[in-house]
């Protein structure tokens, strides 16, 4: 049975299985299916009607709209799931959408078209569409969809009661705390917080040991998948076979060593969050075998000539490198990047948050006091040497590596004693060394900004700004690395030919960071003056 003319591509097949019980996920008793409403809005009549016989046999709720004004003069009505026509002949269906979520961010809403593109689901998935169901569709593949959807309602009901309860036997719902006052890390953390409460597929990137994980975790506990697990993998840690067989599981026999059958971790994070950590890692062919499972919810297990389950899962994923540059290089498939991407998030690096660091080491020094040493003591104090200190290193390996200074310096510290700047095992290559080694460029930077240095000057760029007498430390520290950093972007850029991908390898920053650099000094317009010669536009 197809409920318009036949599937393009072939569906997936279940014995007569209903919405509720396909494999893999939970049946729903009689009284959970009958309080759940949805609403079905196309202007294609058999369809509509097809669609709503199958959910009232499998004993839903349901209403109709052949036209998006109709549609419109029910926003004010509670519906779970709404199947809505992204063509709609008086009202656009992207329209309707955004009314939804403004009325009912909480409803699942599933665009269906009859017109495809990778374009038109990135934008709905953007605009806060639960799924994208392209024309024609069998019933099986109608029916596993909505057996995902109503999946997802159940289990939102129930992290939605677990987050109450935690909210109040601790007076809030950071189950996972973030820490941070800076501007950048702020807009992140905020930008997590908006997208929690979606299904939306969420892309991190920042360098590594900025908390990639963190903000992965934070989303998660925020979510109307609290209650169910998060599942982490990291894709750079396991080969290809192995990773293939973790993330899909296997089937007896489907390789040496294969004595059961084994479920996935897909599986295992069923109704709940899937990370994929260094996504860019993945070997090509299991990149494909994952957007099926994104697109369809299907699993097939290595060695399976069969479906075996179909899951429910939201995507994370995570990256220190450049995905634009894979994707450009052919290392990371364009279609599974833009499934994933669908929110993208940056994580600055520690060194781009100062104002964090302080903070940061206060937490820490608590948290690895009472875990390494006197539970019930007092917490040593941070003294200023220890402040300068730890303001002054350049951070490499960020908040990790913070961390591991921090727990290092606990561990050797002497009880009653304040933690003091020689305490600190931190190599001592910071950004004023860094400053030094291109310092003998600085004339040559001096004329592409406009400056009036000579060709045979010899000076560094930090030696020739004035210093008055009157600065404070901190004052003329971040005066003098905000000059030295509008420098080195404007050689750096100049170095590398005016192309943007080339300037971040030089760097060994991703484009990101660079980017936001040059937007925080102004310097956009060194692109836009020399022509963009290199091709990449900001």
């Amino acid at each position: 049975m197809t409920l318009s003319s036949p599937l393009h591509r072939a569906p997936v097949h279940f014995q007569n299985a209903g919405a509720s019980e396909v494999i893999g996920l939970p049946a729903l008793a009689a009284g959970v299916k009958s309080g759940i409403r949805f609403l079905i809005v196309d202007d294609d009549r058999s369809l509509r009607e097809s669609c709503s016989n199958l959910l009232q046999l499998d004993g839903y709720q349901v209403s109709v709209a052949g036209r998006g004004h109709e549609a419109l003069e029910l926003r004010h009505r509670r519906f779970d799931i709404v199947l809505l026509d992204l063509y709609m002949s008086d009202v656009s269906g992207y329209e309707l959408l955004k009314v939804a979520m403004e009325t009912s961010p909480e409803t699942l809403i599933i665009m269906m078209t009859g017109n495809p593109s990778v374009a038109s689901s990135v934008e709905a998935l953007r605009l806060g569409a639960w799924d994208y169901l392209p024309k024609p569709f069998s019933a099986t593949h109608f029916q596993i969809l909505i057996g995902r959807a109503v999946h997802t309602v159940s289990v939102a009901l129930e992290s939605k009661a677990q987050q109450a309860e935690f909210a109040r036997e601790n007076g809030n719902s950071d189950r996972v705390q973030v820490l941070g006052v800076s501007p950048i890390f702020r807009q992140a953390i905020d930008l997590a917080r908006r997208v929690a409460p979606t299904d939306a597929s969420v892309f991190i990137s920042g360098a590594s040991g900025s908390g990639k994980e963190l903000i992965a975790q934070f989303i998660h506990a925020h979510s109307r998948r609290s209650s169910k697990p998060l599942v982490a993998v990291n894709c750079a840690a396991l080969p290809e076979a192995l990773l293939e067989s973790e993330m899909f599981g296997h089937c007896k026999g489907a390789f040496t060593g294969a004595v059961r059958d084994k479920a996935g971790l897909l599986e295992t994070a069923n109704g709940g969050t899937l990370f994929l950590d260094e996504l860019l890692e993945m070997s090509k062919p299991t990149q494909a075998k994952l957007l099926r499972v994104i697109q369809d919810g299907v699993v097939r297990r290595v060695g399976s000539e069969t479906t075996d389950a179909v899951v429910n899962v939201r995507f994370i994923a995570a990256t220190n490198g450049d995905p634009e540059e894979a994707v450009k290089s052919g290392a990371l498939r364009e279609d599974l990047y833009y499934r994933l991407r669908v929110v993208p998030i940056y994580v600055p690096r520690l060194q781009q948050r100062p104002e964090d660091i302080q903070l940061l080491a206060s937490h820490f020094l608590a948290y690895y006091w009472r875990a390494h040493r006197d539970r019930k003591g007092p917490i040593p104090a941070i003294s200023d040497s220890a402040v300068r200190a730890l303001r002054s290193h350049a951070w490499p390996g960020n908040v990790r590596e913070l961390q591991n200074v921090i727990e290092h310096a606990v561990v050797l510290l002497e009880p009653g004693a304040e933690l003091r700047g020689e305490d600190l095992h931190v190599s001592h290559t910071d950004t004023g060394g860094f400053a030094a080694a291109v310092g003998a460029r600085s004339a040559g930077m001096s004329v592409a900004e406009g400056g009036g240095g000579t060709s045979g000057q010899q000076a560094g760029p930090l030696t020739s700004i004035p210093l008055p007498i009157e600065e404070t430390y901190h004052v003329a520290r971040e005066r003098l690395l905000a000059e030295f950093e509008r420098r080195y972007l404007t050689w750096l850029v100049a170095q590398a030919g005016n192309n943007i991908s080339r300037a971040a390898r030089i760097a060994d920053v991703d484009r990101t960071t660079l980017y936001r650099l040059m937007e925080r000094h102004g310097l956009q317009r060194i692109l836009a003056t020399n022509g963009n010669e290199g091709g990449n536009e900001l």
